[in-house]
């Protein structure tokens, strides 16, 4: 598939455009907090001034109404007043803590680390020091921009999986509509081959070349039936596990090079599973062939099947090279593959086939230079 610039170039200007806006916002809001934050030290220094005034002036009847005017003004701010002679004076902050030194010790230096503390003093002489926090609103626009980011990240992400999950939507469709499209192109040589192959049975030929033909064509039309099931929920039906299983064993045996060793065990002899017979088949199939090209056509494949709990466990295993462990997950994805030639279909139709419509499971049980299991669990019904 081919790069269209014109297509992504309205979600590029539109991240663009996000990031300028945000970018603006956060630099008015962090510009805002400064400007507060000074309205905020002059509102206590003017505060400091008035609490020298009044400690110099504690007779002068009308300055001391003023000054009190002034110092009762504060009412959001937390601040704690060390005179002197070393007490204390706390306003706006919890009267039940104010008793607890530890508690105020703590306070003051956090309140320094938040705003440099003033200095009350008349002519050169130290009387006290303002230790003051930062106001509940200017806590909340602190941490503003945090938030506004947090959402910012969050929406970014709700778009993200709208256009992931969008565009999957569109390649499963793609496919789908590519899988019925083949099966009904198939279709058509397939009635012919059928007709063909009656039409050879009453000539003076051999019968096993003819039922070796039907084999064949059976085989194609399980092959039709599997790629038109692709894009629709497939139904499942009552089914023998272990006799299914053993059916594409000995299909597959029947049909493999004779390099490649088959076996077949099972450690029960019959169990009922919901089964879709073409797509469960499938699977095996895709199981079975990836086992053989990665011993590149020689060695051995087993199969297996295990009855463990309320579940049935089928195991492919082959003597191939073995997966990397980095990628046991990585393979089940569409188009990663190992082989030069191939779509790196297989494994995950089969996780598609198998976890989707089956809801069972399936995992790289193990995997090392001496080969790889491949196991399948499915739900056993009761």
């Amino acid at each position: 598939m081919k790069f269209n610039p014109r297509k992504r170039t309205p979600y590029i200007f539109l991240l663009i455009s996000a990031f300028i806006i945000v970018s603006l916002i956060l630099w008015n809001t962090n510009s805002f907090f400064r400007k507060f934050k000074e309205e905020e030290r002059l509102k206590m220094e003017i505060w400091a001034t008035a609490q020298s005034e009044l400690l110099q002036a504690a007779e002068d009847q009308e300055l001391g109404n003023l000054t009190l005017k002034v110092l009762g003004n504060n009412t959001s701010t937390p601040m704690i007043l060390q005179n002197k002679d070393g007490s204390i004076r706390t306003n706006n902050m919890p009267k039940e803590l104010t008793a607890d030194s530890a508690y105020i010790k703590k306070k003051m230096r956090q309140f320094a680390n938040e705003n440099t503390p003033i200095i009350i003093e008349d002519r050169g002489e130290e009387l006290a020091t303002l230790y003051y926090g930062n106001s509940e609103v200017l806590k909340k626009l602190k941490y503003y921009p945090i938030a506004l980011l947090l959402i910012i990240f969050l929406f970014g992400a709700v778009i993200f999986f709208f256009f992931k999950t969008n565009k999957a939507s569109e390649q499963n469709k793609l496919w789908a509509g590519m899988a019925k499209e083949t099966a009904h192109q198939i279709g058509t040589p397939l009635t012919s081959l059928l007709g063909w192959n009656e039409l050879l049975k009453t000539e003076n030929i051999n019968p096993e070349v003819t039922r070796e033909i039907e084999k064949d064509i059976s085989r194609l039309q399980t092959i039709t039936e599997r790629f038109s099931k692709i894009g629709s929920t497939p139904e499942l039906r009552m089914h023998d596990i272990v006799s299914e299983t053993q059916k594409a064993y000995e299909y597959l045996k029947r049909r493999s090079s004779k390099l490649i060793h088959f076996s077949f065990s099972s450690n029960i002899e019959h169990l009922q599973v919901p089964l879709n017979m073409a797509l469960y088949n499938w699977s095996i199939e895709n199981l079975v062939k990836n086992g053989i090209d990665a011993m590149k056509g020689k060695g051995s494949i087993s199969i297996q099947v295990e009855k463990n709990g309320n579940y049935v466990n089928i195991l492919v295993s082959d003597t191939g090279h073995g997966i990397p462990k980095g990628d046991f997950q990585n393979i089940f994805s569409p188009g990663v593959t190992t082989k030069k030639r191939g779509w790196g279909l297989g494994l995950s139709l089969v996780k598609r086939i198998i976890e989707e419509y089956h809801k069972g499971k399936i995992k790289v049980l193990s995997s090392s230079k001496e080969g790889t299991i491949m196991q399948i669990s499915l739900k056993a019904s009761h």
